[in-house]
Parts: C-alpha cells; structure tokens; sequence
C-alpha cells in the first residue's frame, strides 16, 4: 500500500534507543556475512573451494563475509545448497535469545499518517523478511496515482469496511473475511471504497534485505 502522504509521524508510548533503517540493514547484512564465515569453516572449506563449489566469484564471497554488500536471495539459495544447509542458517545467531513480543491493544507503535494509520506488530524483532500491521484508513484512502512495486509479496485479509486493490489490470475487492496475496512486482494500488473507515491485517515480504516496502507505502 503506498499513500503520497507527508513524513510519517511515528508516536510511541514509550520510547527506546533503536538502530535508522539505514543502520539496521547494514546490521543484518553482518549478520549474514558472519553466518556465512562460521557455515563454511563448519565444513573446513575455504573461500576458494566454495566459490568453486557455488559457482560464485571470491570476491563476491569476501564482500558478503565482510558485510561490504547484501546477497540476494537466489545467492542465499545457492550458498545454502553449496554448504548444504537450509536458507533460514544464514539468520540464525546461536547466542541470541528467542524472541517473543507480546502487545495488548492499545500498547502498540503508532505509525501516523494522512489518511489512515497503522499498528506495528513486530516491534522489538529483528527484521526477516516480513513485517505485519494492522492498518486503518479514513474513506476514501487510496496509494495515489503511482502503482506501487517491490520485490517480495503482499499479503492483506480485510478486517471491517471494503478495501479494492488492483494487480495489474484486475479488480479485488475485499470484504470483511477476504484475503489476498500476490507476487508484489506486479504494478498494483489500493482504495478504501467503504463510506467509513476500514481497517486489514497488511504483511509485507520484501525479498532484497535492504528493500524497505513500508516507506513505499507512507513516503511523500
């Protein structure tokens, strides 16, 4: 969902020291490369021998064990399959806690913008590729006359009134109950066509680590 709107204005109950978008990207593409540097000498292989064995450059693997640059995830792919491991070993961090987040209603971050606003649901959590909200928009809220476009997936399940989207050329109107999903590189916009407020459970899936759809959505 992307609204032309102003800066959002987040306002939190309370507030605590936290990494800049920019800063939390670059943090978890450490966190990757550091993954990957523990993975290969698990299996004693040097950066050569998995360059050959993954088909990509030494140069290419220094940089992403160094945090120097954000694989993709088909390069995650092809890693994974090289080391023999599931993709998800390259979030895991083996002295970390679990992490649980746990909000009773009206506790939550507050993301405020012209037409609507948004309840952050996984405030406290790292970033993995997903981030869920529960949005609400005043009538006639729409994304404006840019479609919106990232590469990863958007989820919405309508909550209450009636939320239109359009894929590409199709029309999905959703009432109370009625969910979709859709490969998000395909150009697509939004509307509340209800004469009061609606309100849907949105989940974001970005594929690129560093892509940030939610500015998207909210950014002038």
């Amino acid at each position: 969902m992307q609204v032309i709107a102003p800066e959002p204005v987040i306002q939190e109950k309370k507030r605590a020291p936290r990494l800049s978008r920019k800063a939390d990207a670059h943090l978890a593409t450490e966190q990757v490369g550091q993954r990957l540097r523990v993975l290969r000498k698990a299996t004693n292989l040097s950066i050569r021998s998995l360059a050959e064995r993954s088909g990509l450059s030494v140069n290419t693997l220094s940089l992403i064990e160094n945090g120097k640059t954000s694989p993709s995830v088909s390069t995650l792919h092809q890693l994974a399959q090289s080391l023999n491991v599931p993709i998800t070993s390259f979030f895991e961090n083996e002295h970390q806690d679990k992490r649980i987040v746990y909000q009773k209603a009206g506790e939550r971050q507050q993301i405020v913008f012209s037409q609507g606003h948004m309840e952050k649901l996984n405030e406290g959590m790292p970033r993995l590729g997903s981030e869920p909200f529960i949005t609400k928009l005043e009538p006639n809220a729409n994304s404006g006359e840019t479609p919106v476009v990232f590469a990863g997936r958007e989820f919405i399940y309508c909550l209450e009134g009636h939320i239109t989207y359009t894929v590409e050329d199709d029309t999905y109107p959703l009432a109370p109950g009625d969910s979709l999903i859709f490969d998000a590189y395909m150009p697509h916009s939004w509307r509340n066509t209800a004469a009061t407020n609606s309100s849907a459970l949105l989940v974001l899936c970005p594929i690129e680590m560093p892509d940030q759809p939610t500015e998207r959505f909210f950014m002038p």
